[in-house]
């Protein structure tokens, strides 16, 4: 049995009940089965794609990015989802890192080729919505596949994934997932929200993203419910899908949220259908978490990474949501826990790293050996997170461990004072790090973006963090500016704004 299995499965329990939904067309359970079933054939036809195999997708949000992806796990093969975002000498490093054999992109992002002929022209292309040069449509490779479209050896211990993750520093590593990886990632998403084949999921955020695939997406099909698929985030063509498709269940990481809940239309959507909005991906500050709450909505936490699939700590609909700030209980198919420098337990209420073990973590660093042992020890993977666990089991997320500033020997996690920055009502976003500093070794220092039409300045919101924390943690220095470097998902790239201060750091304070 391989993943794909699940779709056939429920394309003979449904087979006319709606699988996807996009810009308006429908796909059934039966037709979606047939074109993943047709994808593998023509794959392994046309390009002799074979167990182990790699093969990448460059594209916006649309139903085929997840045909390729079952494709590959009838296959054996293993899927590399590429961030659009990225520029093209990243998308050719990842393209070359993996010696992906065949590329599926989207005309848009056609930009790729003329580098990819120069460094990698024995990979074969496929264009979504063109035919590329040297290449070949996707509907003429399905119109013209042919033989079984399945290859030996082929289960669900196969590895499906390479999902490359920025890192702090250096090049991206790619965490590979097996097939079994998604299937217990389903599992504890089902558990979870409650997941049922009744269930209309509205999916906005990017499927290169492990958050995008699979909090809810791959599990929602998994289940044989439905999914709407927007091609890429608005605000405008969310609430107008809340209002108009009526989902049930939706991902929205925290800058999402703020998207939607400060658009003019949030007041009058109608969110009714909502049984749950899930968020993660960072430390969600509380006031986000209570706009939606506001309008009736409960909303759940999950922690997770790249690296577990991502689902593996998470609050549960229907369970205790009272903990303010917490992000819940290990999830019903892995383990969690909070250890020092030496892998051990630390006792409940002592920060330390969080560390996972399960059948959803990350097989390995693809060709990374260093990086993967590194990670995993004795099956755990160490998440480089600071948190901590109380007497009940529910875990709370600091910071990540590298981004942990230490001045005059007292450890300051950055994540405390931009939660206590964001709580002013001037500041739109920040993000705090740590400037070397010749006496203390480490000071805090702020970037904040106002809010439109606000002025508020560095001294009042000195004044305000200090109201609230310790004066060591008040922000030495805060810097304006218009916008903070940023992944896919929103999160502030931290080692990003360190070397942006880098220059500064050198002349001092620069209010």
């Amino acid at each position: 049995m391989d993943l794909s299995d699940l779709i056939e499965r429920n394309a003979t329990f449904t087979p006319n009940k709606r699988a996807t939904i996009f810009e308006g067309e429908t796909l059934s359970y039966a037709a979606l089965h047939a074109r993943i079933a047709q994808a593998a054939r023509g794959l392994k036809s046309e390009f002799g794609v074979g167990r182990g195999d790699r093969v990448a997708i460059l594209s916006l949000n649309r139903p085929d990015y997840l045909v390729l992806l079952y494709a590959c796990a009838r296959l054996g093969a293993m899927l590399v989802p590429l961030n659009w975002r990225l520029a093209v000498a990243e998308q050719v490093f990842i393209l070359s890192d993996a010696a992906v054999k065949v590329l599926v992109l989207e005309q848009a992002f056609a930009d790729v080729l003329p580098a990819l002929e120069q460094s990698l022209p024995d990979t074969s292309l496929v264009g979504l919505d063109f035919a590329p040069p040297r290449g070949i449509a996707f509907d003429t490779l399905l119109g013209q596949a042919h033989g079984d479209g399945r290859n030996p050896h082929t289960d669900l211990t196969c590895p499906l994934l390479i999902v490359y993750t920025s890192g702090t520093t250096g090049r991206p590593k790619g965490a590979v997932l097996r097939q079994e990886a998604l299937l217990w990632n389903g599992v504890m998403s089902q558990h979870m929200h409650g997941l049922t084949s009744d269930d209309h999921v509205l999916t906005v955020l990017p499927f290169f993203h492990v958050g995008g695939l699979n909090i809810q997406t791959t599990p929602a099909l998994h289940h044989g419910a439905t999914v709407t698929i927007h091609a890429r985030f608005t605000p405008e063509a969310t609430l107008a899908a809340m209002a108009r498709d009526r989902p049930t269940l939706t991902v929205l990481v925290p800058a999402t949220i703020q998207a939607v809940s400060d658009h003019p239309a949030w007041a009058t959507t109608d969110l009714s259908s909502l049984k749950a909005v899930s968020t993660g991906s960072t430390i969600v500050p509380p006031h986000l978490i209570e706009r939606f709450v506001a309008r009736g909505v409960p909303v759940l936490q999950v922690y997770g990474s790249t690296e577990t699939c991502p689902v593996a700590i998470y609050s549960r609909l229907g369970g205790d949501l009272s903990r303010v700030g917490s992000t819940g209980l290990p999830g019903l198919c892995c383990e969690a826990a909070v250890i020092d420098d030496a892998g051990n337990e630390l006792p409940p209420g002592t920060p330390g790293e969080i560390a996972v073990r399960g059948p959803n973590v990350f097989y390995e660093y693809w060709g990374n050996e260093e990086a993967t042992r590194e990670a995993l020890h004795d099956g755990w993977y160490r998440t480089g997170d600071i948190g901590l666990r109380d007497a009940d089991g529910y875990f709370w997320v600091h910071d990540r461990k590298k981004n942990l500033i230490i001045s005059g020997g007292e450890n300051i996690y950055p994540a405390e004072v931009e939660r206590v920055l964001l709580e002013h009502p001037d500041v739109a976003e920040c993000g705090v790090i740590g400037r070397p500093d010749p006496r203390w070794d480490e000071v805090p220092v702020a970037y904040v973006i106002r809010r439109a039409g606000c002025s508020v300045e560095a001294e009042d919101l000195r004044a305000h963090v200090l109201t609230q924390l310790a004066r060591f943690k008040v922000p030495r220095d805060i810097v304006f500016v218009d916008d903070l470097p940023r992944t896919a998902l929103g999160k502030v790239q931290h080692f990003m704004l360190r070397q942006l201060d880098a220059p500064e750091s050198s002349q001092g304070d620069a209010i």
